[in-house]
This record gives structure tokens, sequence and C-alpha cells, in this order.
């Protein structure tokens, strides 16, 4: 009776260890809470890196550098490697690759879809909440140096976008959405009017009508050989608001993915429809939307706001030959609709991370300069740049920033009208925008709503039939390709036969070592018995 008692007392022990063994570390996949040091240390030398993306302009770059100039003058002790890039997904792709190397940036311009594949590595990226409510050191905290805005003067909508669970993994940077670029000169030529607000129904209407050709094969509408009426630049964009709007399903908080339904089904073959026509395309098939734009080839170019200063005859920054361009009447509007009274668009733009490192000196001296970026000097600067908007009401609200605005159309370049336009419509409709669920996989199912799109596109120009078997196969092809049935708690997804979480792999070990420690000690105790 006494073996029995003592197997039984060491076989719970065994299994209370593990199940401490396994909380511990599912807990280090989810959430490590940065503890703020109480002090930073100025006599320390401390070398960050800073990953960012500009849109190949030069204004952005320099105020880049301006910042870190700035900051390394209050901060001596701190030296920042800035490292351009020019699209996010290469930053994304290196990240990822850093990762597996520990050699992942201090401070990172992101998006909070790929923040939730990151998380997939154990501790990588820095929670902020700890952080940002520290009294010394968090927003607007006493100590420092220079007027950092609190968390109440971050725009709550724009905040929010950068918790993943109920934890903020990052900072919102700059904020846009897209803008459809009207040649309002051809939409009324063809006999229409640009409503305030334009539906799916009107843009589609109007492109059919500006398919027409003469009798030599130009188009009626602009005398040339080429016309697209309408170019998405983000057909992922496309997608997931056309399903936002007309309320059909995408995706859920819980990782489910909902995207392939019948809504999704009826996009796609209103979207066949057009491109047969040569109504619509996309900017992977035929290019920058601004461009034919300017040639006077497309009459709806929709593209982020934060491509403003490439839209419009008068454009301050061009692509194509001044011989080209074509002068035209440019309107700014929302994305079309399919509620003019309950519009909807998306909200996006970069946010910042900071990635963990054992040295917690170093990584607070990266949540100083993640501060930074949030200053009025940087978030009206860069905001000028480009149709963003400072994600701050500190900035927003500033006389700085309210004289900018005002002064609509007095150049060409710094006041140029269709970036403060397209600034204008984001801040008017901030309470309008929307953003996806986070979660580990959710920037595949991103670019699966895009692909669906290209497909689809490619598919006419290559005479193929865009019917129900057709779309059956792409969403087949698009769950294989992307691994959707291997993120989250896909609906869709089936477990990957010979693997198993490393949670449930680390009890099953325990339970055999605890399994193989009895046996071996009532062999033992046999053993000692006969003797």
């Amino acid at each position: 009776m006494k073996i029995q008692n003592r197997i039984t007392a060491l076989f719970l022990i065994l299994i209370i260890i593990s199940v401490f063994v396994v909380t511990g570390c599912h807990g280090t996949t989810e959430l490590v809470g940065f503890k703020v040091p109480n002090h930073f240390d100025e006599t320390k030398k401390y070398e960050i890196s800073f990953w960012a993306k500009n849109d190949t302009n030069m204004n952005q770059v320099e105020i880049y550098h301006k910042a870190v100039s700035d900051f390394q003058k209050l901060y001596p002790n701190i030296t920042v490697n800035l490292k351009l890039y020019t699209d996010y997904g290469r930053i994304y792709q290196d990240v990822i690759t850093n990762i597996a190397t520990n050699t992942t940036p201090n401070v990172c311009i992101t998006y909070p879809d790929h923040i939730a594949t990151y998380l997939k590595g154990a501790n990588t990226v820095v929670p902020l909440d700890s952080l940002m409510a520290d009294d010394k050191y968090g927003l607007g905290g006493s100590e420092i140096k220079f007027d950092a805005p609190t968390a109440e003067e971050i725009i709550p909508k724009f905040l929010n976008e950068g918790k993943i669970g109920n934890v903020q993994y990052a900072l919102p940077f700059m904020r846009s959405t897209e803008a459809c670029y009207i040649n309002k000169t051809y939409v009324e030529k063809l006999g229409f009017t640009v409503p305030e607000v334009i539906t799916w129904d009107f843009m589609w209407e109007v492109a059919e009508a500006a398919t027409a050709k003469d009798e030599n094969g130009n188009y009626l509408i602009n005398g040339q050989k080429v016309m697209i009426p309408i170019i998405y630049k983000s057909t992922d964009n496309m997608m997931i608001q056309m399903l936002a709007q007309s309320g059909a399903e995408y995706s859920n908080d819980e990782g489910e993915i909902l995207i392939f339904n019948d809504s999704t089904a009826g996009f796609l073959k209103e979207i066949e429809k057009h491109a047969k026509t040569g109504a619509f395309s996309t900017f992977k098939i035929s290019s920058y939307p601004a461009d034919f734009l300017n040639a006077g080839q497309c009459i709806f170019a929709i593209d982020s706001t934060a491509g403003a200063t490439w839209m419009g005859s008068n454009a301050p920054l061009l692509d194509i030959a001044e011989e080209a361009i074509v002068d035209f009447e440019t309107e700014v509007r929302t994305i079309p609709q399919f509620d003019p009274e309950n519009p909807m668009m998306i909200s996006q733009g970069p946010s910042v991370c900071i990635f963990n490192k054992d040295d917690s000196g170093q990584v607070l001296a990266s949540w100083l300069f993640m501060q930074f970026l949030l200053t009025n000097d940087v978030q009206i600067a860069y905001s000028q740049t480009e149709g963003y908007c400072p994600v701050t009401s500190k900035a927003q609200q500033s006389s700085e920033y309210v004289d900018y605005l005002s002064r609509e159309g007095e150049d060409n370049v710094k006041y140029y009208d269709i970036k403060l336009k397209a600034t204008k419509l984001l801040i008017d409709n901030i309470d309008n925008t929307f953003v996806t669920p986070v979660f580990s996989g959710s920037a595949s199912l991103r670019d699966a709503a895009g692909q669906m799109i290209e497909s689809v596109t490619k598919a006419v120009k290559r005479k193929k039939t865009v019917d129900d078997a057709f779309i059956q196969k792409l969403y087949s092809e698009m769950t294989s390709l992307y691994k959707l049935d291997q993120v989250g708690n896909s609906s869709n997804s089936k477990p990957e036969l010979g693997k198993l979480p490393y949670e449930s792999m680390l009890m099953i070990i325990v339970i055999i070592f605890a399994w193989i420690c009895i046996v071996a000690y009532i062999v033992l105790e046999k053993i000692r018995r006969r003797r």
C-alpha cells in the first residue's frame, strides 16, 4: 500500500510540474510583459536600427534623416541606423528571415497583419502596454526630453488598430485610406455627373460607356488606341471593401477563413463581366493607375490617398513624359459604395513596432525613438508629403496643420489641391473606416483576396470561362497556395498530420517521462525488497 501511495504522489507531482512547464511555455508565444527599467542610463552607448518605408519620395527620406538627427541631439548616447525600403512586402520578408537568426531590427515600420506572423516566434515583438503606461518613460512621461503625445492624444481608432487580442503591439505612424481619382472632364463628356458619393453601379455604367470605339479602333472618349476606364491598385482592398460594404463575411477575430462564399463569387463574376469588355483592369496587369489617368487613358484610378501627388494633370510627381499628359479636371471621391448613406472604406497606413532584445536599455532606447516619430514635427512634416493624415489629435489640431489644410491649391507642390483633398477625405471619414481582424495568417488571407481578382481578370484575357466550376477551383487553389487551411481556427482547416503544437509535444514527453520514472521506481523497489 505504501508503494502505491508513493507512486500516486510521484505521479501527481510530475503532472503538476508538467502543467506549470506547459503553461509557462505557452505564455512565451503570446505575451512576455516588458519590465520597464527604473532609469535610462544616458552614459551608456546604444545602437538601434530603424527599418522604414518611403514612397520613392525624397521628401520622406529627408524627414526620416531629420528625425534621426533631431532625436540624436536629444539623446547623443543613442545611434539610430536608418535602413530604407520602397516596399512593405520587402520589410516583411526581411523581418521573417531575420527572426530565424535573431537579427531583427529594433524599430520597424510595419502592419498589424505582419506583426501577427512575427509573433509566431517566441517573444519577438515587445508588448507596449507597460511602456505606454510608465510614469517616467511612457507616452508623455515625465522623463521624456521632447513633447511626446499622451495616449489620449493618439486617435483612439488608429491606436486600437495596433492591438492583437487585448495587447498593444504597435503604435500608428501615419494613416491613409483609398480614394477614387476621377477624370471629371471625361465623365461629363460621356453625359454623366460625378455624384458626391459614387456607387459601384455608377462607376461600372460610366466605364462601359467609355469603351465605345470608332471604325478605326480608336476610343471615342479620348481618340486614342488605349483606354482602361477603371484601374484598381490594390485588389486585396477591393475585395475586402466590397465584402464589408455588402455585409458579407471575410474572416473573424477567431481566425476563421470565411471569404469563400457566394458573395465573393458574385463579385468575381461582376468583375469578370467588366474585364471582358476592357472596362476594368488592375495595377499588376496594366501598371500604375496614375500613369493611365494622367495620359487620358483611365477615368477611375483607385489608389491610396498616399498616392495623391501622382494623380492629376498638374501632379508634382509624374512617371510619364510631359507630352503624354492630357489636361483634365480631377475629382477626388471615396471608393465606390453599395450604400452611399453608410460609406465604408479601409483604414491603412504604416504602424511602428519594437523587437525584443536581451538588453532592456536598448529596448527602452528604441521605445524613446518610437515615441519621437509621433511628435508634431515628424507627424506634420511626413503627412504633408502625401495624402496621409497625422495619427494624433495633438498634430491634427495644431495651428500649423490647420493652416496647411486651409491652403489647398496655393501651389502644385506642398499645397497641391488633389493631395489636400485626399487628406481631407480621410479626416472627414475616420469614423467610416474599418480594419480586418488580425491573426497569424491574416496577411496570407489578404493576399488571397486580391489574387482572386487578379486571377479572374487574367482568365478573361486568356479566354477562359469564369463560371461556378472555375470559382470553386479558384477557392481551392487559393486555400492551397496561401496555406489557408492551416490558418487560425479556419472553418476550412484540416489538421496537419505529423505535426503537433509545441505544448502538446512537451506534455507528451513529460507524461512519458513520468511513466518511465514510475516503472523505474517499481522495479527498484522490488529489487530492494528482494535484497
